[in-house]
């Protein structure tokens, strides 16, 4: 005989390295400041910067061209969202 009965999950818990202050390098600090902040923040203020001056590719949404402080941070011109948090990682120390 089979129950329906589900378990009930414990509640997620945020993941430490995730709420981690990390400092940003010179680079990064020129465009989100340079405070210390988690990573999570990091990529929340990166997001504010691109969209507040405009630089997601019209033709292609998913890539951000970057201006001549993100060229900095990225070390190109144009990356995609997904290589994103990978560079920002880079300048998270």
């Amino acid at each position: 005989m089979e129950t329906t009965e589900k378990k009930e999950k414990a509640p997620r818990k945020a993941n430490a390295a995730f709420m981690k202050a990390l400092t940003p390098s010179a680079e990064l600090a020129d465009v989100i400041g340079a405070n210390p902040m988690a990573r999570t923040e990091a990529v929340k203020l990166i997001w504010d910067y691109i969209k507040a001056n405009n630089l997601q590719n019209p033709a292609n949404k998913r890539n951000i061209l970057a201006d001549t402080k993100l060229q900095k941070v990225f070390g190109k011109d144009e990356v995609t969202m997904f290589e994103l948090t990978g560079l920002l990682g880079k300048h998270l120390h």
